[in-house]
C-alpha cells in the first residue's frame, strides 16, 4: 500500500494538472486495517460510542464488512458528535467527533488525497501536513521579518472559517485533481452526515467540522485555491515591493513592503473571499507597521 501511495505521490508531481480517476479502489482492507492500527484509541468515541477495543474483537470481520459496504457503495457516515472545548476565557469552539468505523475511512480517503496534495500545496503553508507545524510557520514569519523588506502586516482573521466552507465550491476544487466519481460520493457524504447534538440532528450544507480527521486536508484545499495561489500568482505579480504568506490552517500573516501594497491587498482580499462564501472578522483584522525599518521609519517621521 505504501508502494502504491508513493506511485501517487510521484504521478502527482510529475504532472501537476493530471486528475487522478481510479482512486477508490485503494479503500481496501489492507490500508483500512491499517488505519484501524494507527488511530488512538483513547480519544473519545461518536454517536455510536463504539471504541477501538470494542472493534478490535472482530476487526477482520468488521474490516471486510466495511470494504464489502465501500464497494456496493452502501457505507453511509455517520453525524458526528458535538462537543464543546474552551477557545478562550470566554468562548468555547465546536468540535465534531466522527463515529470509530467513520475515522477509519477518513483515516485512509486522507491518505489517498494527501499523497496527491502534498505535491500541490505551497511552501508557505504549514497547517496540518506531514513533517510541519506552528513553529515552523513561526520562524518563516520571523526570516520574512526580519531578513525581507517587510514593513507592513496584514493580519486578517477568516469569520468563522470551519464553518462556512462551502460544499460545492469544495467540490469544484477538489475536481481539478481527483476525478473519480466514488471518491466524491464518499466525500459528499461525510460532509452531509449532519451533527448530533443532545440527541437532535442538524443537517450540515456547508462547512467541514473540526475534529474530523479529513477536515484539515479539505480546509487546505480550499484555502490552497480560494488564497494561497491567488496571493503567490496575482497579489505578488500587482505588488511594487516585496510581499509573503505564512498560513497555518485558516490563520494567515501577509507582509508587504510598501504600505500600499498592503492597503490594495487589504481591498482586493474582501471580494476574493466573498466569491467564495468567507468573509473576514473586521475586529480582529489590522495593517500594522512592522519590521526591520519600522522603526527607523517612524523616526524619519518624525
Amino acid at each position: 500500500m505504501q508502494t502504491k501511495l508513493a506511485r501517487i505521490a510521484e504521478l502527482a508531481k510529475a504532472k501537476p494538472n493530471e486528475s487522478f480517476t481510479s482512486l477508490y479502489h485503494l479503500l481496501n482492507e489492507e490500508l483500512l486495517m491499517q488505519c484501524h492500527r494507527e488511530l488512538d484509541g483513547a480519544k473519545a468515541t461518536g454517536v455510536d460510542e463504539v471504541t477501538q477495543d470494542e472493534y478490535e474483537e472482530n476487526a477482520e470481520e468488521n474490516i471486510r464488512n466495511l470494504v464489502e459496504r465501500l464497494t456496493k457503495k452502501q457505507y453511509h457516515p455517520q453525524p458526528v458528535r458535538r462537543v464543546y472545548i474552551p477557545k478562550d476565557a470566554n468562548s468555547k469552539r465546536p468540535l465534531g467527533i466522527p463515529s470509530y468505523e467513520d475515522k477509519i475511512v477518513q483515516l485512509g480517503l486522507n491518505k489517498i488525497l494527501q499523497a496527491i496534495y502534498e505535491q500541490d500545496f505551497l511552501d508557505m503553508s504549514y497547517g496540518f501536513r506531514p513533517n510541519r507545524g506552528c513553529h515552523d510557520a513561526l520562524r518563516a514569519l520571523n526570516r520574512a521579518l526580519e531578513f525581507g523588506r517587510t514593513s507592513y502586516v496584514v493580519d486578517a482573521d477568516i469569520h468563522s472559517f470551519f464553518t462556512n466552507v462551502d460544499h460545492e465550491w469544495l467540490m469544484k476544487f477538489l475536481e481539478l485533481r481527483v476525478s473519480d466519481p466514488n471518491i466524491h460520493r464518499l466525500i459528499r457524504r461525510f460532509l452531509k452526515a449532519g451533527v448530533m447534538e443532545n440527541g437532535v440532528w442538524e443537517s450540515t450544507e456547508a462547512g467541514t467540522p473540526q475534529g474530523s480527521i479529513l477536515s484539515p486536508l479539505l480546509s487546505n484545499v480550499y484555502l490552497h485555491y480560494a488564497l494561497d495561489l491567488w496571493f503567490e500568482v496575482a497579489v505578488k505579480r500587482a505588488c511594487r515591493g516585496e510581499a509573503h504568506i505564512v498560513r497555518y490552517a485558516d490563520d494567515y500573516v501577509c507582509c508587504f513592503q510598501y504600505k500600499d501594497d498592503a492597503e490594495r491587498f487589504y481591498q482586493a482580499l474582501l471580494p476574493r473571499l466573498a466569491k467564495f462564501q468567507l468573509s473576514i472578522a473586521e475586529e480582529k483584522t489590522k495593517i500594522v507597521e512592522f519590521g526591520r525599518f519600522a522603526a527607523e521609519n517612524r523616526k524619519r517621521r518624525g
